[in-house]
């Protein structure tokens, strides 16, 4: 557990970390008058004010015991705001181990919601395949003397990220569709919502071609994974959520090279992503009802690979020419879409991609890239990612892109090339939303980290899930 709500403080902790607020530096009283002399003066000599990421740990005797306290400054308390504060939280305990308390004589600089956000946060690791492990872990201990707190919505949600980062940083020889849709019955059995998986003969039934072609030269074969949660049965209103499911991607025919390979294990960030959002919000029963679909198979080589210039069928009768294989998440999420909005009738549909490479090139790896037909529900989104502090950012759909993705022998083509390379992805797949109310969401730059970012170690991030909770929340 890595905070606890404590109503009685029966041991010595390893450090007691202190939140101060710049000009007002309290700490607690019960410290003898000796030792808070020597506290101010160790604060007068390291020049700490309670500045944003102000750090001062001091250890003295208070009577047998020998005590640590960690100071960590918020800045002025004016300025003070969720964002500061993860920040605070984060940058003052990444490096810490053991048994903690964590406390502040200004009650107001406490947010057990961040706290136990960020505790999550710091204590995640993906060892499961090295010999020797680091098997210290950073415990947190919030006293209250009578605990009235049910759930700390932070915490349960770290929980979840954290499943949804141990999804995308397992292997691809261990995330195959089979193994991902065992996850997704798994864990619906644990958080409590439905799952269903159909085969491929029963793809093959509803047609869904474009789908079936990517997948079709991998020994490991596609599973299309639909969850149901029932929150509201008073309610007929559905939210549909799309995730990319590409397990693992070569590119195809159209071969990546080696070094662009080595991470396309999270090619299934977006699957994990919403098969995460669905255990959020069974987790914490939100009176929401929606339904996920991930379409998950493998990008292979083989004789029985498609190919460029291969003309394709989809499930909602569309004919695309291939011209790149590597361009193979929207042909899977197209027939995804088909299916959630035919076969499930959601009212609006959400998706999340690793899809292209090109929203790094616009965004950087801080920033998800989302592409709507509705304003409203676009700023619903940012707004409740704000909360969070995830950054999103309304990329352009206009008309004109639709010209680009036109193919001179069939309804669409998949790939147009270098130019607005995310844009014309997105204005592929609003070709197979049946004017639904529709966000995409490309999370090729945030699913994973590459060096250990503001908040996220390397690897795995489990952005969005966050945000997708709370944007269908309401």
């Amino acid at each position: 557990m890595s905070l606890e709500i404590i109503e009685k403080i029966e041991k010595i902790y390893s450090k007691t970390v202190t939140l101060v607020s710049e000009g007002d530096l309290k700490f607690c009283e019960y410290i003898s008058d000796k030792n808070k002399i020597f506290i101010k003066k160790m604060m007068e000599k390291n020049s700490f004010t309670g500045k944003k990421g102000d750090k001062l740990e001091v250890s003295f005797l208070e009577g047998d015991s020998l005590i640590a306290i960690l100071f960590l400054g918020t800045g002025k308390k004016e300025n003070l705001n969720r964002d500061i504060m993860r920040d605070v939280i984060y940058n003052g305990l990444k490096d810490v181990t053991g048994d903690i308390l964590i406390g502040s004589e200004d009650k107001e600089l406490i947010d057990l919601e961040i706290i136990g956000e960020v505790a999550e946060h710091i204590d995640y690791k993906f060892d499961k395949y090295m010999s020797e492990k680091k098997d210290k872990k950073l415990n947190i201990s919030y006293f209250m003397e009578k605990n009235d707190v049910d759930v700390i919505e932070g915490k349960e949600l770290g929980k979840i990220i954290n499943i949804v980062r141990d999804l995308i940083n397992e292997p691809a020889c261990v995330i195959t569709p089979a193994k991902l849709a065992e996850e997704a019955e798994k864990l619906g059995k644990e958080f409590g919502f439905e799952v269903e998986i159909l085969d491929e003969k029963e793809a093959e039934k509803l047609e869904m071609k474009a789908f079936l072609a990517v997948g079709r030269a991998s020994v490991n074969r596609p599973k299309v994974i639909v969850m149901r949660y029932q929150g509201d049965t008073a309610s007929k209103e559905r939210i549909g959520l799309v995730g990319k499911g590409l397990t693992y991607d070569t590119g195809g025919l159209s071969l990546k090279p080696t070094s662009s390979m080595l991470d396309m294990k999270t090619d299934m960030g977006g699957a994990a992503t919403v098969i995460g959002t669905m255990c959020a919000l069974a987790k914490m029963k939100i009176k929401k009802n929606v339904t996920a679909v991930v379409a998950a198979c493998e990008n292979a080589i083989g004789s029985n690979a498609y190919r460029p210039g291969d003309i394709i069928g989809s499930m909602n009768g569309k004919t695309i020419e291939v011209t790149n294989t590597d361009a193979e998440g929207r042909l899977t999420l197209a027939d995804a879409l088909t299916y959630i909005i035919r076969k499930e009738n959601v009212d609006e549909v959400i998706d999340a991609a690793t899809l292209t490479g090109a929203i790094m090139v616009a965004l950087g790896d801080n920033v998800t890239g989302v592409f709507s037909n509705s304003d409203v529900n676009y700023k619903k989104l940012e707004t409740a990612g704000k909360y969070w502090g995830e950054k999103y950012w309304q990329m352009p759909i206009f008309e004109e892109y639709k010209d680009i993705i036109k193919s001179d022998v069939a309804d669409l083509k998949n790939s147009a090339g270098r130019l607005a390379g995310s844009i014309t992805a997105a204005k592929f797949l609003e070709e197979f939303v049946e004017d639904k109310p529709w966000m995409h969401l490309d999370i090729a730059g945030t699913a994973f980290s590459e060096k250990n970012g503001k908040y996220f170690k390397k690897g795995a991030t489990g952005q969005v899930v966050r945000t997708l909770y709370s944007y269908i929340k309401g």
